[in-house]
């Protein structure tokens, strides 16, 4: 079996953030997120990294982010465009800017992947306990007969909130075994007085969920059968969401992840990380971010130096 593959998520426009976040630096010597995570997983074994990025920006990225780590793994680029993987006989609705999602993002990776590959988010810190977890989980993954062999990395919801607006969320329900569920993805999840609570109708309700759920941060690890399901699964998409929603419908994973676990074509297996969870989703988390990396340093646990 191949060895596990890191994909990066980087193709997002960052619009909640008002700019290219995922090239914001971070730490005192110029470190962005990313590097923070590729250096992790480096550390933890993974030796390639396949970034998705939007094409307008490759020049940009390269320059600032993957010229750098291509001195020590192996990189591939694919782009995530809107007319990416788009079967024949679909247009993209007129006024559309939007990436189809996560989903989508995975699936313009259908022709570089051919072995396990864990999938991450360009924008999240997620700490060094979960890349060990999620390399040495695909070490061992095998899809069976009659069952998919998947798994994800689950944050304590209270980890990885921010205080500075609403966040999107996979919430997952487990057994005790520690075996999926479901994962719904709830868009709109906040603080409250009263602990973590997400609306459907723009804060006019709210309902709770318990502050130690356990949450998919798209820290996901997958074999190659998920791109064929996904890339079956896209014009259900276009066809029943795109038409209700045709600026802003989003392909996410956590969404055709669990509609796998419904049909019983899929196991994934839910591993808690103890870390905390540090991104930038809102400007105003940026100096909260630079000074837990700061202290993280401090303890040893990077370089005093540029990690790249």
């Amino acid at each position: 079996m191949s060895k596990p593959v890191l994909v990066v998520m980087a193709a997002g426009m960052g619009s909640r953030y008002g700019g290219l976040k995922q090239i914001d630096p971070v730490g005192k010597h110029g470190e962005i997120i990313i590097d923070y995570s590729i250096f992790d997983a480096k550390q933890a074994g993974f030796e390639k990294v396949v970034f998705i990025i939007n094409r307008d920006l490759e020049e940009r990225f390269k320059e600032m982010i993957g010229n750098r780590v291509a001195k020590e793994m192996e990189v591939e680029y694919v782009f995530q465009q809107l007319d990416s993987m788009l079967p024949p006989g679909y247009e993209i609705p007129e006024g559309r800017k939007k990436p189809w999602g996560t989903a989508h993002a995975i699936l313009c990776c259908k022709d570089v992947i051919d072995g396990p590959f864990a999938v991450i988010n360009s924008d999240d810190y997620y700490g060094k306990q979960g890349f060990k977890l999620l390399y040495d989980r695909l070490t061992r993954s095998e899809d069976k007969k009659d069952k998919y062999d998947y798994c994800m990395i689950g944050f304590l919801l209270d980890n990885t909130l921010t205080d500075h607006g609403h966040v999107a969320r996979g919430v997952c329900e487990t057994d005790p075994n520690g075996t999926l569920i479901n994962v719904v993805e709830r868009l709109r999840i906040v603080r409250t007085p009263d602990g973590p609570a997400f609306t459907e109708d723009e804060g006019k309700t709210y309902t709770h969920i318990p502050a130690d759920n356990l949450v998919s941060m798209n820290m996901w690890g997958f074999t190659p059968s998920i791109l064929d399901e996904i890339s079956a699964r896209f014009p259900d998409f276009l066809n029943n969401e795109v038409p209700a929603n045709p600026e802003k419908a989003e392909f996410l994973i956590p969404m055709e992840v669990g509609k796998l676990l419904r049909s019983g074509k899929a196991s994934v297996e839910v591993i808690p990380s103890p870390d905390r969870w540090y991104g930038v989703t809102y400007k105003e988390d940026k100096p909260s971010v630079v000074a837990a990396l700061e202290k993280m340093t401090e303890a040893g646990l990077y370089p005093d130096k540029a990690l790249f």
